[in-house]
């Protein structure tokens, strides 16, 4: 069992990462958790200090990176817009010209589709222009990015490669597009697993459960400090979701284990939930509890 926890030595000291996607959500807490097992993190996006995305949030890479540093490890922000295959190719080029070549995580994470689903509506009612949007963002720049990142890690016959998604499985997710947009991720890594397996390389999946994002905790209006809160809200069935909520930073303690677990290549190929990682690596969010969110779907019928 790997726990990870502040007062633990770092196995991830002198290892190099890449979060694509790290500027809040998922990316960020991965970013940081990564940082609090050593690693030097490039953390990548499109906010900046100064310039917002056209999601219009406050979250920058360059607070991502600073919290990666106070965690342990060294953040480096890199302005990136992984639709774009000449910046994604001048992110690696800098990576392996600083790094000496080296690679050992690249954690695909991209999203940007939030504001772009239109839940409610059939295939053919949904806007056309916003549904493939979503397809380039969170399809289209996945492939992007493995497609410069990856040849590092080949180069050196090792390294991870997981593709950050929402689910386990092929099911629809309420919405056609929202839907291909989060399987299409399950199997680039399980198609990457195969085509690594030759050079060392562990390609896969990971899901966090009911994520406590920012979004999540303003949708709710409530904070961290307050978030239980949002179990007596009424909205949107949070007596159910809201209760095993988990923050960014449970998923990103059980990658940081993954990564630094000798026997990783053996996982290549599979869908790894957060909950899943926690059993297996004893993995404590960092409010002190361990949300099971697969037990809890199951036993209330969301799974």
């Amino acid at each position: 069992m790997i726990v990870l926890n502040s007062n633990q030595t770092q196995p991830l000291k002198g290892r190099v990462a890449v979060v694509a996607g790290a500027t809040r959500g998922a990316g960020r807490g991965i970013a940081v958790s990564l940082g609090e097992a050593g690693a030097t993190v490039y953390c990548t996006g499109r906010s900046i200090t100064g310039t917002r995305s056209d999601l219009n949030r406050p979250e920058t890479i360059q607070e991502t990176a600073e919290l990666v540093t106070a965690a342990g490890g060294q953040g480096i922000p890199v302005q990136v817009d992984h639709t774009s295959p000449q910046q994604v190719a001048a992110l690696f080029e800098r990576v392996g010209m600083e790094q000496q070549g080296r690679l050992d995580i690249l954690v695909n994470n991209i999203w940007g589709g939030e504001k772009l689903i239109e839940w409610g509506k059939m295939f053919w009612e949904h806007d056309l222009p916003s549904g493939l949007l979503v397809q380039e963002r969170a399809v289209k720049a996945h492939l992007i990015t493995g497609y410069y990142g990856i040849p590092l890690m080949v180069a050196n016959q090792s390294g991870l490669h997981i593709e950050v998604t929402d689910g386990i499985d092929y099911r629809y997710r309420g919405n056609l597009f929202y839907s291909l947009a989060k399987i299409s991720p399950i199997h680039i890594a399980q198609s990457l697993a195969e085509e690594l397996r030759p050079h060392g390389v562990t390609a896969l999946a990971v899901t966090p459960g009911f994520l406590r994002s920012e979004e999540m905790l303003e949708h709710f209006g409530v904070t961290e400090a307050n978030w239980r809160d949002a179990l007596h809200s009424g909205k949107d069935n949070a007596e159910h979701f809201v209760a095993q909520a988990e923050t960014p930073r449970f998923v990103g303690r059980g990658i940081a284990a993954l990564a630094a677990d000798p026997a990783k290549f053996e996982k290549t190929g599979k869908v790894l939930p957060s909950w899943e990682l926690s059993d297996e690596y004893g993995i404590i969010d960092i409010d002190g509890r361990q949300p099971h969110w697969g037990r809890y779907a199951k036993e209330h019928g969301f799974l």
